[in-house]
C-alpha cells in the first residue's frame, strides 16, 4: 500500500491533559526530539470550518485501532521506535486522522496498584506512536493508573514533552473530560476519551482536586462533556473503554451509554477493552463500533484477532466503512491477513453483529 507521508491537519495547541502540562514536566527529563512540522499552524490562524454553510463538502479518511502498549515482548520493539509497529504502519499513515488506545502508564516510577495486571512503558512509546502515523491516543482506560497518580502524571508530562496529544485523563476532572481539538482539512474535530471499566473506578476517577480518568459512570458529567464538544466542533468522536473481556457482544450498560452519547451529539463512538473483536453499526445517525480488540500487544490475551477500522466521513456522516483484518503476530505487532484467515475474522465479526442492536444500514 502506498504510504502518504504527510497528513494535512491543523493541531490545536490544547489537548486533554491541559495546556499547562507543557510547563510541568519532571525535572531532568530530556528535551523532546520531535518538532512540529512547518505546515502546522496555531488555531488562531486556522481557516474557517470547511463544514460551514455554503462550503463544499469535505471528505475525511479516519483510521482507528485497538489496545497498544510496550511491555514484555513489545518492549523490545522500542529499540527502534521508527519501526515499532512494523508494516501495518503504512495503513495507519494512509489516513487524515488516526487514533488508538494507549493501554499503559508511561513511567518508570510509581507504586503498582492492587490489581492483577500492571502495564508501563518508557517515554519512547510516544516516538513509536508518532512514527507509525498515529495522531493522538486515548488514555481513558484501566491501566493508565497502574502505577498510581505518579504514573498518570508522568504519562501526561511525557506526552507534553513529546508534544503528543493524549485525551481522557488528566490532572483533574476538567482536564480528563476535555476534548482533544484539532482541525483536519478545515474540519473541526473534537475527540473525547472515557472509561466504563468498573475495576478501581471509584479510586481512579478524576475529581476537581485529584488526577484521574474520565469515567462514564458520571453520566451527567460525561454527556455534558459531549454536548460542550458539540458546540466547539463539526465532528465529535468518543473513544470508549468498556465491555467484558473475552465477550464479543456489548453489554446492556454499553448499549445504554451509547444511546446517551448519541443523544448528546456524538457522531462516532469507538470502543476497546474486551481483547476480542466486537462489531459495528448505526444508532440513528451515530456510527458505533463496540470493540477493536488488541492491536500491538504483549501476549495472546483472549484473542489474536485484530485489525484497522477505516471510516470515510463527509460532514457529520460516516459514508463508508472498511475493516482490514489482522492478527497479532509473535512479535506483538499486528499483521494484515488475507485468504482463509481474513474470511474467518470477517465471519466472526458478522456473527458478533447480530448482538449489537445496531442497524447495518447507514442513514
Amino acid at each position: 500500500m502506498r504510504v502518504i507521508s504527510t497528513k494535512v491537519r491543523v493541531a490545536v495547541a490544547v489537548f486533554a491533559v491541559g495546556s499547562a502540562l507543557a510547563g510541568c514536566a519532571t525535572e531532568g527529563r530530556p528535551a523532546a526530539e520531535w518538532k512540529p512540522p512547518a505546515t502546522t499552524t496555531s488555531n488562531a490562524t486556522a481557516s474557517p470550518s470547511a463544514t460551514e454553510p455554503g462550503a463544499p463538502p469535505v471528505e475525511l479518511r479516519l483510521a482507528f485501532a485497538g489496545d497498544v502498549h510496550f511491555t514484555g515482548r513489545t518492549l523490545r520493539l522500542l529499540d527502534d521506535p521508527q519501526t515499532a509497529f512494523g508494516r501495518i504502519a503504512s495503513v495507519l499513515r494512509d489516513a487524515d486522522l488516526t487514533l488508538v488506545n494507549l493501554e499503559t502508564a508511561v513511567t518508570n516510577r510509581g507504586t503498582p496498584q492492587p490489581k492483577r495486571f500492571q502495564f508501563r512503558s518508557p517515554e519512547t512509546a510516544y516516538s513509536a506512536l508518532r512514527a507509525a502515523g498515529i495522531d493522538a491516543v486515548s488514555i481513558a482506560n484501566n491501566h493508565t493508573l497502574d502505577y498510581g497518580q505518579v504514573g498518570l502524571l508522568d504519562t501526561v508530562d511525557a506526552a507534553a514533552d513529546a508534544n503528543f496529544p493524549v485525551f481522557g485523563a488528566g490532572r483533574n476532572a476538567d482536564a480528563a473530560y476535555a476534548p482533544w481539538l484539532s482541525t483536519v482539512k478545515g474540519v473541526r474535530v473534537a475527540v473525547l476519551g472515557m472509561s466504563q471499566v468498573h475495576e478501581l473506578a471509584t479510586q481512579w476517577k478524576a475529581t476537581e482536586t485529584r488526577p484521574g480518568i474520565a469515567m462514564a459512570f458520571d453520566g451527567v458529567r460525561a454527556t455534558s462533556a459531549v454536548q460542550a464538544a458539540r458546540k466547539q466542533a463539526d465532528l465529535v468522536i468518543v473513544f470508549m473503554h468498556w465491555g467484558v473481556e473475552g465477550n464479543s457482544c456489548p453489554t446492556g450498560e454499553m448499549k445504554t451509554f451509547a444511546r446517551q452519547l448519541a443523544a448528546a451529539g456524538a457522531d462516532i463512538v469507538i470502543g476497546t477493552h474486551a481483547h476480542t473483536l466486537l462489531a459495528d453499526g448505526w444508532l440513528g445517525k451515530t456510527y458505533v463500533h463496540y470493540g477493536l480488540g488488541n492491536f500491538l500487544w504483549y501476549s495472546e490475551s483472549h484473542s489474536t484477532d485484530s485489525g484497522v477500522l477505516r471510516l470515510t466521513v463527509r460532514g457529520r456522516t460516516v459514508v463508508g466503512t472498511e475493516f482490514l483484518p489482522a492478527t497479532v503476530s509473535g512479535t506483538g505487532q499486528p499483521v494484515l491477513v488475507s485468504g482463509a484467515a481474513r474470511e474467518r475474522i470477517e465471519d466472526k465479526i458478522a456473527t458478533a453483529r447480530r448482538c449489537t442492536g445496531l442497524t447495518t444500514k447507514r442513514p
